[in-house]
């Protein structure tokens, strides 16, 4: 059951990097291969076990993922400090954009259940 799920995933990350090299250069691989997740997932209409499974197992170990870039910040601290404003100006936008958004999504996705429970009753 995990070995599938996990062949779902890395195959869409395949195709992605397939697409990144051939027409979008300037996306990231596996960000299109998220993508085209998504839009699978949407006109299915339901997460397969198996690939349930596979995302569950994977989360376990996402702390581990982040080590890495960690790592590096301290490694290039130099840069990170001839950098500091721009880093910190996008931080601060990107925070402005999205806890709004959030928040809206979290309201529509509310109203959403809540709809679909009174159509239940």
């Amino acid at each position: 059951m995990l070995l599938r799920g996990l062949t779902w995933l890395v195959m869409f990350q395949i195709l992605g990097v397939a697409i990144n090299h051939a027409l979008l250069p300037a996306l990231p691989g596996a960000i299109i291969g998220l993508l085209l997740l998504l839009v699978f997932l949407l006109v299915r209409g339901k997460v397969d076990e198996s690939l349930n499974t596979a995302a569950n197992t994977l989360l376990q170990y996402l702390p581990l993922l982040l080590v890495v870039p960690a790592t590096g910040i301290i490694t290039s601290s130099q840069a990170l400090l001839d950098n500091l404003l721009p880093i910190a100006g996008a931080l601060v936008l990107s925070l402005f954009i999205t806890v709004p958004l959030c928040g809206w999504l979290m309201q529509a996705l509310a109203r959403r259940i809540e709809r679909r429970l009174d159509g239940r009753s």
